[in-house]
């Protein structure tokens, strides 16, 4: 098995060359890496391994990665950092038309076959890319700093919960008229 290791902080992931795994023994490229990715911002860099696999057919794709981002919390809006560590795994089919784009209509009902990942058999496979998509679903949507966040705290500063503070001069005004 070919292995790759990339130490260095630069955005090294190149494409892989999808007929070229074929050549590579047991037709498998595994990578080794420690880098930023350019659209996902991060505390750490993403380290971890990805591992492509030419089946004929299809490409099975696995991988383990972890780092950490920082996230602001939906309730008090305080900072926090959140570790992420994903072990991705996806079967992606190689297709002739895969790089012609159809574009559905709004209204148009998928099957299933409509719903895979396919690429071009002499294309190639960006493991960057990949990589962000898979830590990108892997981020919180609900993002709490703790299970308990109170959120912000607002002080209470009416003097009295019937009046609006705005209107307190009309309102005493209006006991002088009487």
């Amino acid at each position: 098995m070919l292995i790759r290791t990339i130490t260095t902080l630069r955005n090294i992931m190149e494409a892989i060359h999808i007929p070229r795994l074929t050549q590579c023994p047991e037709q498998t490229q595994k990578i080794e890496f420690k880098t930023l990715l350019k659209d996902l911002k991060t505390l750490t860099p993403v380290q971890g391994w990805l591992k492509v696999a030419h089946r004929g057919n299809f490409l099975e794709v696995s991988a383990h990665a972890e780092t950490i981002v920082t996230l602001t919390c939906h309730r008090c809006l305080q900072q926090f950092n959140h570790r992420l560590e994903i072990e991705p795994s996806e079967l992606i089919w190689l297709d002739e038309t895969a790089d012609q784009l159809d574009e559905l209509p709004l209204d148009q009902d998928l099957s299933m076959d409509d719903l895979v990942e396919t690429l071009p058999p002499h294309g190639y496979f960006d493991p960057e890319s990949w990589l962000y998509e898979q830590l990108s679903l892997e981020i919180p949507q609900r993002q709490l700093c703790q299970q308990d966040c109170a959120g912000i705290e607002v002080a209470d500063e009416v003097k009295n919960p019937g009046i609006d503070q705005r209107w307190a001069s009309l309102q005493s005004l209006k006991g002088k008229l009487n």
